[in-house]
């Protein structure tokens, strides 16, 4: 076997997932379908990170939900002061997270997918 041969074999067998490499060359030689399991790191990574901001998100969504509330009872008008600065921080931090989203995103697309 030459070494790009042996090259191609290693990676295959990598991909295939069998346990050894006895198992893959049986399940080639017989035709047994092979399992080939590709796992993608920075789709892995970009969607963990995704995910986390995705719960940021909600969790200043919730804050901001309460904060509209608060506003909207009978408060004194320090009381809702206080909630409308809250309110704006958290519209501030919104927008952040959002921004973070949408760069996160673009740069995954403009490294791995290839969207122009």
């Amino acid at each position: 076997m030459d070494k790009l041969q042996n090259i191609e074999f290693e990676r295959l067998y990598e991909l295939s997932g069998a346990r050894t490499k006895s198992e893959f060359i049986l399940s080639a030689i017989f035709d047994k379908p092979l399992k080939i399991v590709k796992i993608d790191k920075a789709a892995m990574d970009y969607y963990v990170k995704l995910t986390n901001l995705q719960s940021q998100y909600r969790a200043i969504g919730v804050n901001y939900n309460q904060a509209v509330k608060a506003i909207n009872t009978e408060l004194s008008e320090k009381k809702a002061l206080s909630f409308l600065y809250k309110l704006e921080q958290h519209t501030l931090e919104l927008v952040r997270t959002n921004k973070e989203i949408i760069r996160m995103t673009e740069e995954f697309e403009q490294k791995y997918l290839q969207v122009k």
